[in-house]
C-alpha cells in the first residue's frame, strides 16, 4: 500500500506558501481527518480554500487529492517508526551497529515511499534509449555518480562520471540528442551541479536530477526529478550516511528498472563482463 504522505508534508512544510503550510499543519495534527473529507472539507477545516489544497497536492509531486488520502491511509496502518537515532560520547560498537542498522533501514524505507513511480517510469525509459548517459555529482555525490557509471558500463550503456566541471561542459557543449544528463546533488543547492545543470538545459540536452524530497534549485532545472528522504540529518548522519545509502539505493533501482526491460540482454552483457574480468584475473 502507498505511504510516505505525512513525511512528504513534514519536510515540505517550510518551503510552502502560507495557505498551503495551513494545509499541510492541519493534516499533520489531525491525519485522520483527511480519510472521509473532500478537498472542500479540508479548504474549510484548515480556515483556506479547496484551491489551495490542489496546490498542495501539486507542490508535493502527487497526482492530486485522492493521491494524498491513499498516502496518507498508508502512514496510519503503518508500525510505529523509531525514527533516525544519532550516536552519543562513549557510545558502545553495539550500539552503534543497532543506530546506524536503523538509520540505514529508515532511510530506504522513507525514500521508497517517495517515489513517484510516472518519473520513475520517464527516467528509466529516457536511459534506456540514451546514447550517453553523463553523471555528475561532487563530494559524497560523486562516490553515486562512479557507482551508477560503473553499473551501466557493464550493460554496454556508454557513461561518464568526471568531477572536472570543464571536462563535463565540454561534454555537454557536443552531447546529442540522446544524450542525458544525470545530476546528482543531495541538497539540490551544490554550486557546480546547478551550473553544469544549467548549461544542460540550455544546450536542449535532457536532464534527469536525484536530490533529497522537496524543491531546490537543482531539482527545479530537471526535466526529471528523482528523490531521497530528507529527514533533518543530525551531525554524524550529515556526513553522507544514510543519504548516501539512500542514493546508491535510488541507482540500484534504475539500473534494475532497466535490466527487466532489456533482460535478455542485460544478462548477457553481465556475463561476458564476468568472463573478460576472470581472464584479467587468471594467472599465466
Amino acid at each position: 500500500m502507498a505511504a510516505g504522505g505525512l513525511k512528504m508534508l513534514q519536510n515540505m512544510l517550510e518551503q510552502l506558501p502560507a495557505s498551503e503550510r495551513k494545509i499541510a499543519q492541519f493534516i499533520l495534527e489531525n491525519p485522520q481527518s483527511i480519510l472521509n473529507s473532500t478537498v472542500n472539507d479540508i479548504g474549510v477545516q484548515a480556515k483556506t480554500s479547496g484551491a489551495a489544497v490542489i496546490r498542495l497536492c501539486k507542490s508535493l509531486g502527487l497526482n492530486g487529492f485522492q493521491d494524498l488520502k491513499v498516502r496518507i491511509a498508508g502512514d496510519l496502518v503503518k508500525p510505529a517508526e523509531q525514527g533516525y537515532r544519532d550516536i552519543e560520547p562513549g557510545e558502545s560498537y553495539f550500539s552503534i551497529v543497532q543506530k546506524t542498522t536503523s538509520n540505514s533501514i529508515q532511510s530506504i524505507r522513507d525514500s521508497a515511499e517517495m517515489i513517484n513511480y510516472e518519473e520513475l517510469e520517464r527516467a528509466v525509459q529516457t536511459l534506456l534509449s540514451a546514447q550517453n548517459v553523463h553523471f555528475f555529482g561532487i563530494g559524497a555525490s560523486n562516490i553515486i555518480a562512479k557507482d551508477a557509471q560503473q553499473k551501466f558500463l557493464r550493460i554496454q550503456k556508454n557513461a561518464t562520471a568526471f568531477t572536472d566541471t570543464h571536462l563535463v561542459a565540454t561534454l555537454i557543449a557536443n552531447a546529442k540528442e540522446e544524450d542525458v544528463v544525470f545530476a546528482i546533488s543531495h541538497s539540490g543547492e551544490t554550486a557546480e551541479v546547478i551550473k553544469v545543470i544549467s548549461l544542460a538545459k540550455e544546450r536542449g540536452v535532457k536532464t534527469i536530477s536525484l536530490t533529497k524530497y522537496g524543491q531546490s534549485s537543482v531539482a527545479s532545472l530537471a526535466d526529471i526529478k528523482l528523490f531521497t528522504s530528507y529527514s533533518g540529518e543530525a551531525a554524524f548522519r550529515s556526513a553522507a550516511t544514510s543519504s548516501r545509502l539512500a542514493q546508491l539505493y535510488m541507482m540500484d533501482i534504475m539500473f534494475l528498472s532497466m535490466a527487466t526491460v532489456q533482460y535478455e540482454q542485460t544478462v548477457q552483457a553481465i556475463d561476458q563482463t564476468r568472463e573478460a574480468i576472470q581472464f584479467i584475473k587468471k594467472e599465466n
